[in-house]
Parts: structure tokens; C-alpha cells; sequence
């Protein structure tokens, strides 16, 4: 069984994001070999809801939102997941510094014909740029797995 963490800064747009965009693939092609979660790096979010701009734009693509609660990414997920995968070179960071240096550790848009971080809503407040990009980064993965 394949275990995919996706992550991001506070796991309330970009990683549950992903999280329901692969659920939502995987259900799509009957993949049931493979499991997802998400999580954060940081604690500012712990126990919140998806924002709601993420959940504004899954519904508008027909992707249901898994059910989710922010939590943060521990030590023992470097133990139990295939892949970690972060949403920028910041949570790459910040994920390298609660595992220590992991194989596992991806972008989400490594495998992509155009490697690039994935630009956080919270900020730029454009989540259908967000969304494209994720798409793109499970679909590809998605694609070698």
C-alpha cells in the first residue's frame, strides 16, 4: 500500500486541498492501492476547518472535501508514509527540519514538465491558481504511481 502525506504550512488550504484532489483522482481511475492525508509544519492552525476559499474552489470543480482537521506533520509520518510531499521549497524546509534529511521528501510539482513551488492562497488570495496547480502535481503523480 502507497501512503501519500501531502503538507503545507498550516494544513488548512493548499495540503487538504491536494488531499481531496487525489481522493477525489484515485476514486476517479478505482485506485484503492493507495492511501492520503495531509498535515502542517507549523502549529497556528492546529484543529481548524479547510479555509474556506479552498473549500469554495473544490466545490466548484466538483471535488469533494474530504473530511479534515488541521494537525501537524510528526516524526513517526516519516516513518509511515511512502511519499511527503510539500507544497514549496519553505515547507520542504521546515519538513526536512521535524524528519531530519528523508528520500521521501517531494514537491508536490517535482515530477511536472515545469517544477515549481505552489503559491499560497492565504496570501495571494487566488485559490483557482492553487487549485490548477495542484491538479496538475496529483494528476502527474498520480500518472507515476
Amino acid at each position: 500500500m502507497t501512503k501519500i502525506l501531502f503538507v503545507c504550512h498550516g494544513n488548512i488550504c493548499r495540503s487538504p486541498m491536494a488531499e481531496s484532489v487525489m481522493t477525489h483522482l484515485l476514486q476517479r481511475a478505482d485506485r484503492r492501492d493507495i492511501l492520503v492525508d495531509s498535515a502542517a509544519t507549523s502549529t497556528e492552525e492546529l484543529g481548524n476547518p479547510v479555509h474556506p476559499g479552498t473549500r469554495r474552489v473544490l466545490a466548484a470543480h466538483g471535488v469533494p472535501l474530504v473530511p479534515h482537521r488541521a494537525r501537524q506533520m510528526t516524526w513517526q509520518d516519516g516513518e509511515t508514509y511512502s511519499y511527503l510531499i510539500g507544497m514549496d521549497s519553505a515547507n520542504l524546509r521546515n519538513m526536512a527540519r521535524i524528519l531530519g534529511h528523508s528520500e521521501k521528501l517531494h514537491s508536490l510539482l517535482d515530477w511536472s514538465p515545469h517544477p515549481r513551488d505552489i503559491a499560497d492562497p492565504w496570501y495571494t488570495g487566488d485559490f483557482e491558481a492553487t487549485f490548477r496547480d495542484v491538479w496538475e502535481g496529483c494528476e502527474t503523480l498520480l500518472d507515476i504511481l
